[in-house]
């Protein structure tokens, strides 16, 4: 098939007309809409419970969440009666407080679930206690891999360090080993993510 000079001009004119109007629409089209980004929050986490329950941050969604990494033969083990001293006066109101033993530091929970159970229950524990694990480094549980992240210049340095999951499920704040449970500035905290406060 032979092409004269007039015809080859007005298929290369439609063609770039073609391709402009395409161009056009394709600019003019919204670009197609992607799920939005979700932020991982603590309810992503559980932690194993020392009587074999499943401890599920997402079970306490809306309400605040004290998690605290315990040793029973650390020198602040008697924070435990403060620690229980707010989950008595709080849990009505929706706190949670979750004891996770750990023999990161020092080497002070060495032992077992047997050894654990016995020293918290002597200091009057009756809050929900995880099975020990790592909360540092490599092999640390997903949830201080989390907080780490969140918080980095607030990791655990010591036993009894204490972070508080707001209702939102982030971390509202975080505690050092040395603030005792009833130190006003916690108390404060926690009041703060109370339902309805």
């Amino acid at each position: 098939m032979r092409f004269d000079r007039r015809q080859f001009c007005s298929l290369i004119a439609g063609a770039a007309t073609a391709s402009l109007w395409g161009s056009a629409a394709q600019a003019q089209a919204p670009a197609p809409s992607s799920p939005a980004m979700s932020r991982t929050t603590a309810y992503a986490f559980s932690f194993k419970g020392l009587d074999g329950s499943d401890l599920r941050l997402a079970h306490y969604a809306g309400k605040p969440v004290l998690i605290v990494n315990t040793a029973s033969l650390c020198g602040y083990v008697r924070q435990f009666s403060g620690l229980e001293s707010l989950w008595a006066r709080y849990r009505t109101r929706g706190l949670q407080v979750i004891g996770v033993p750990s023999n990161d530091f020092g080497g002070q929970e060495p032992g077992g679930a047997a050894e654990i159970v016995h020293g918290a229950k002597a200091h009057g524990v009756s809050f929900p206690l995880a099975v020990k694990v790592d909360i540092k480094g490599e092999t640390a549980h997903p949830f201080y891999r989390w907080a780490a992240v969140q918080r980095p210049l607030d990791t655990p340095r010591w036993n009894f360090h204490k972070y508080l999951v707001g209702r939102d499920g982030l971390i509202a704040a975080s505690f050092a080993s040395a603030v005792d449970p009833l130190d006003a500035r916690m108390i404060a905290a926690i009041e703060k993510e109370l339902p309805g406060a």
